[in-house]
């Protein structure tokens, strides 16, 4: 187990790219995602010459306080390798004029929808290329890809979200041309996430009215590294028992400057403010529209 999420070390890491003529081509490797700050050959198994009980029966067993401070020694391993290879990432995209945003949310928040209709609605004054996250299946991506979009799947096998050297080889993978915005629709999930900076140039988090308004209270790591948040699924307030104004409330208790967007996905209200923010967040100041009646 990682002693920074919780999610398997060793995971297998596919990044398929899905052509316009219905192909694909895959790229797997057997990796250890989170690599206890060592560098591994895909090829080798792995010995990671760590001490187990078994192979080193005379040797004492840690006190708790030592476990403690190993475990935290390998948590700031961990991030500290991923912020470098973040960091490199960043470095890449700049060089290219290419602008990165990472999409966070628990399962189900319709982000995928979102990403459908900003697609559609952005395609006339610059592209967007989408890196989907999910432990498993294409699902995600083939929606992504029939709205005419260069799209990357990323699977995490066992991993719980993205880093930024799945990334780095989705980017690789996309090869996006200056201008492109690239949107890092990150694997469903409001923990790890948002400890894992790709090298992206804002976050964006997706949360669904159907989800309840104290999840800022529950996840603050999420809420509190957040550059906006959209509320989606506002089409279905009558329904739900949802409190905006405690969500609102909560949020600003966490980041006082965020901004909250509420919207619909599905029926395309309040989808201007969102185009409004992305056109500013990627430095283009014309405002963008999207259609209230359909995708």
């Amino acid at each position: 187990m990682c002693a920074t999420c919780g999610c398997d070390d060793e995971a297998s890491v596919r990044v398929i790219t899905l052509h316009g003529d219905g192909s694909r081509t895959m790229d797997t490797d057997h990796v250890q995602t989170h690599d206890h700050a060592q560098t591994h050959d895909h090829a080798q198994t792995h010995d990671h010459a760590h001490p187990h009980d078994h192979d080193h029966p005379h040797e004492p067993a840690l006190s708790a306080s030592t476990a403690a401070e190993r475990e935290i020694a390998l948590e700031v391993a961990v991030l500290a390798k991923n912020d470098a290879r973040a960091e490199r990432n960043r470095g890449w995209l700049a060089g290219r004029g290419v602008v990165a945003l990472n999409v966070m949310s628990s399962p189900g928040s319709g982000k995928t929808t979102l990403l459908e209709r900003t697609i559609r609605g952005a395609a006339v004054q610059f592209p967007i290329a989408v890196i989907e996250g999910d432990q498993e299946t294409t699902f995600d991506a083939q929606r992504i890809r029939a709205t005419g979009a260069a799209v990357v799947q990323v699977n995490t096998g066992a991993g719980c979200h993205l880093d930024a050297d799945m990334v780095a080889r989705g980017l690789t993978a996309l090869d996006p041309a200056a201008g492109t915005v690239v949107v890092i629709e990150n694997v469903g999930n409001l923990v790890c996430p948002a400890l894992f900076d790709l090298g992206e140039a804002s976050r964006v988090v997706v949360m669904s009215v159907t989800e309840g308004a104290d999840k800022p209270l529950k996840y603050p790591h999420m809420f509190r590294r957040a550059d906006v948040v959209v509320l989606n699924k506002i089409d279905l307030l009558p329904y739900v028992d949802f409190d905006q104004d405690r969500f609102a409330t909560a949020v600003a208790a966490l980041r006082r400057d965020v901004q909250i967007i509420p919207c619909s996905a599905t029926t395309g209200a309040g989808l201007d403010a969102w185009m409004s923010w992305l056109s500013a967040a990627v430095g283009r100041p014309e405002s963008l529209t999207v259609p209230i009646d359909g995708a």
